[in-house]
């Protein structure tokens, strides 16, 4: 099953969410705001991915700005950071199989699913 998460406020993740209903293929939207993901999957989504937390991270948001920018945070702060703040999270996130990518730019969704 694919999975997205997504920010409707977001112009790429409704770009994103609309790639994948014009695919006619089965998925699962996941509004992270709302359904924050606890730290494991967190993790897990990271792993998918293949890097680092901090290149998850949303770092032109005013609360990473404000909170969090110039500071020395290993791994595990990061995502921390982004559970109690998942605004921090970059957008939208697409999961199929063991296969993950950031859409940024939207269309490199199509490349997993």
């Amino acid at each position: 099953m694919i999975k997205i998460y997504h920010n409707n406020r977001c112009s790429k993740s409704r770009q994103g969410l609309q790639i994948l209903e014009n695919s006619g293929k089965d998925f699962e939207v996941v509004k992270y705001l709302e359904n924050i993901p606890s730290k494991d999957e967190l993790k897990a989504v990271i792993s998918l991915l293949n890097i680092a937390p901090l290149d998850l991270v949303r770092k032109n948001e005013a609360i990473w700005k404000e909170n969090y920018k110039g500071k020395e945070l290993n791994d595990d702060e990061i995502i921390t950071a982004m559970v109690e703040n998942p605004k921090l999270i970059e957008r939208p996130i697409v999961i199929s199989g063991n296969k993950a990518i950031i859409g940024r730019p939207p269309e490199s969704i199509l490349e997993i699913i």
